[in-house]
């Protein structure tokens, strides 16, 4: 079976294979710079809160954990 080969823009060609991994490839790579940018801000009980607190601060965290 030959292969079909599509002409780019730019004048390139891909197989239909080729270009199908490429849009793949592109949608990983945009969901691993969403990821990297992604934060978890503190816990949904607030002795986690108090204890994020005071590490942010370096603060010890005895007093809190007795």
């Amino acid at each position: 079976m030959p292969m079909k080969y599509l002409q780019l823009a730019s004048g390139a060609s891909m197989s239909k294979y080729d270009v199908e991994v490429e849009a793949r490839l592109q949608a990983l790579e945009k969901e691993v710079e969403e990821l990297k940018s992604h934060t978890h801000s503190g816990g949904s009980d607030p002795r986690v809160d108090k204890i994020i607190a005071h590490i942010a601060s370096n603060e010890n965290i005895d007093d809190i954990l007795n």
